[in-house]
């Protein structure tokens, strides 16, 4: 069959895609008339105004004022606190009722040191009653008196218990301050009582002999130089310093019998410069009460009203810094040869 000429026109040539247009910049992208939004700029801070150097200088020196008021508010309230002399607390409350404790312990010596000590916490309205914890051999025939008739003054004129708590030894011129005291506790091993005075000095006349050095002393009296530790006292001089020996003494028993509620007659017996144990000081009426310091904190606690465990103040020891201990005299650090040659004769409430 033949084809039809139709069918045998030659094919039109393929006609190629029209060439593309290259994209629009980017600024045209957005451009009219497209209506695209522009994206939004990239954040820049705000430049901040730059602080002056006084800002800076107020805010440093305002900081180190509060620390500094902060620290000296610190040591104000502990300093109080611990003198007893604070009745009030950070919160503005009362402090409660507390018991006052002042540590009697080795040589009596500086009675001035005990007295203060004392006194500050008779005059303390909170504390309601003081215990003398008491450790000492006795010591200073006036100091010891001294500590005593203090005692006895702010018990009578402030009307505040004062009680002794002997914990291992308390005798002699310590003894002499409990006896002051309203009540007198100590343990059944405690060491208590040797009422007596004692009197001594060094007598280094042989050493003046070696050294071949001899004591020149003009003198106007008949006993001014008596005690002279060069030599041997005379009669006379021996006579003289027993009578006041015997002065001291008669003082001592008085005293103790007085602070005992009893008689001279009644102690002068057991004055015979002898310690006893706790438990036979109870059965001779030496002290009040066998317990230790705890059982005369909870008794004296109870007696004036405060149940509970009782607070405690204790009055602020008097130490010596480092600096302060170098930059003394050295000769009270270290004693000297001299001062072994420079002693006069003392008097001592003193067990040995």
């Amino acid at each position: 069959m033949p084809e039809d000429p139709i069918d045998q026109q030659p094919a039109a040539p393929a006609q190629s895609a029209p060439p593309t247009a290259p994209p629009p910049p980017p600024a045209a992208r957005y451009a009219p008339p497209y209506g695209y939004a522009a994206p939004y700029p990239a954040y820049q801070p705000a430049a901040r105004p730059r602080r002056s150097a006084w800002f800076w200088i107020s805010i440093l020196g305002g900081s180190i004022a509060v620390i500094a008021l902060l620290i000296t508010f610190m040591v104000w309230s502990v300093t109080r606190s611990l003198t007893g002399e604070n009745a009030a607390g950070i919160d503005g409350f009362k402090v409660g009722s507390r018991i006052g404790v002042v540590d009697l312990s080795g040589t009596i010596l500086d009675a001035d040191k005990v007295n203060t000590q004392i006194r500050k916490l008779a005059e303390d309205s909170s504390v309601k009653a003081i215990i003398l914890h008491i450790n000492s051999p006795g010591g200073g025939a006036a100091a010891s008196q001294e500590i005593f008739n203090e005692v006895v003054r702010v018990r009578h004129e402030k009307n505040k218990q004062i009680v002794a708590s002997v914990e291992s030894v308390g005798a002699s011129g310590a003894y002499y301050i409990a006896s002051g005291c309203d009540r007198i506790y100590a343990n059944d091993a405690s060491v208590v009582g040797s009422i007596g005075v004692i009197m001594e000095w060094t007598n280094y006349g042989d050493l003046y002999k070696w050294a071949k050095l001899k004591s020149v002393v003009i003198h106007a009296g008949t006993l001014k130089d008596a005690g002279d530790p060069t030599r041997d006292p005379t009669p006379e001089e021996q006579k003289y310093f027993q009578s006041l020996v015997d002065n001291m003494y008669g003082q001592f028993v008085h005293d103790v019998a007085v602070g005992r509620h009893t008689t001279d007659d009644r102690i002068r017996p057991l004055a015979t410069g002898q310690v006893w144990t706790g438990e036979q000081a109870l059965k001779l009426g030496l002290i009040d009460k066998i317990g230790g310091y705890r059982v005369a904190l909870i008794d004296t606690a109870r007696s004036v009203g405060i149940n509970g465990e009782p607070g405690i103040v204790h009055p602020p020891s008097q130490r010596k810094g480092l600096l302060a201990s170098l930059t003394d005299d050295t000769d009270e650090l270290i004693h000297a040869p001299s001062h072994v040659l420079d002693q006069a004769p003392g008097f001592y409430f003193m067990w040995k």
